[in-house]
């Protein structure tokens, strides 16, 4: 793996603009679906992606790959547009996203598209899919690494805390977990509807090694994920403190904006934001 140098930084800096982008054109195109996740979540798919996971675009299911298991499906637009910039599938298609027929449907659905590893749609499963694949490399003594993106809200699922503690009993040091800490979810604030916190000593009182990030920082980022693979005795989890609708002045920290159409001209206010944002990027690795 390259190291993370400015350059490279730039790069992925640039390209999580990009993918917020591609998100709000795809469910402008789509007229429903989840954006402020999406957008929030756009630096760590772009570090994963792009300069973390061992896998390839060209033999999707080659058996050392490193595995992403998208817990929370209702953000696929992310997933989508990374897979396609990272040569999955042909970047017209997402434009496609939630049409009738299209491979791009509104939750990620396992073997209709290249690089989806599980279908998710109830939220609270995705951890112990990633339990699962994580188990099954350690009795096959395989070295590839399960990566398992959530959503806070789905914290309050008595689901994954079942998963917590199996990870945890059998040590599976060979998960990260993802927690995308937004602290939103489509009714409210999370610490209205049901209070997470603390959420950190909660995880470490199951067993896990916890690290708290900002999730648009793509040093943090990979500092957190190098420190997962350095874990060897425990499962480790992120929690990722990001901003729900990130880029969008107008969307940010709304709750509202976890599932809404746009309307008129709201999309187009949205890109222009995004494209300015890039190239003030731009401008300041110059």
């Amino acid at each position: 793996m390259d190291s993370l140098h400015e350059k490279k930084v730039k790069f992925l800096e640039e390209l999580a603009i990009k993918l917020r982008e591609d998100v709000i054109s795809m469910v402008s195109r789509a007229g429903s679906g989840h954006i402020a996740g999406p957008l929030d979540m756009a630096e760590i798919f772009a570090t994963l992606y792009f300069h973390v996971l061992n896998h390839n675009p060209k033999d999707p299911n080659w058996p050392d790959r490193d595995r992403v298991v998208l817990s929370n499906g209702h953000i696929c637009p992310i997933l989508y547009t990374t897979l396609a910039r990272a040569g999955y599938f042909p970047k017209e298609e997402l434009l496609t996203l939630r049409k009738l027929g299209s491979r791009l449907q509104g939750h990620p659905h396992r073997g209709v598209l290249p690089g989806i590893e599980t279908t998710s749609g109830p939220l609270g499963s995705g951890l112990s899919q990633a339990c699962g694949m994580a188990l099954a490399a350690k009795l096959d003594n395989k070295k590839y690494r399960i990566y398992c993106l959530m959503s806070d809200a789905e914290q309050q699922e008595g689901n994954i805390w079942e998963a917590v503690m199996f990870a945890s009993k059998y040590k599976l040091s060979n998960i990260t977990a993802i927690i995308d800490r937004n602290n939103i979810q489509i009714d409210g604030f999370t610490e209205d509807i049901m209070p997470l916190e603390p959420l950190k000593a909660k995880y470490e009182s199951f067993g896990w090694n916890v690290i708290e990030i900002n999730g648009h920082d793509i040093y943090q980022i990979y500092s957190a994920i190098a420190e997962s693979w350095a874990i060897f005795e425990k499962p480790t989890v992120i929690i990722a403190h990001t901003i729900a609708g990130k880029g969008v002045s107008f969307m940010e920290k709304d709750y509202f904006w976890h599932s809404r159409p746009f309307k008129p001209g709201e999309a187009e206010k949205a890109l222009k934001e995004l494209r300015s944002l890039r190239g003030k990027i731009r401008g300041e690795h110059e």
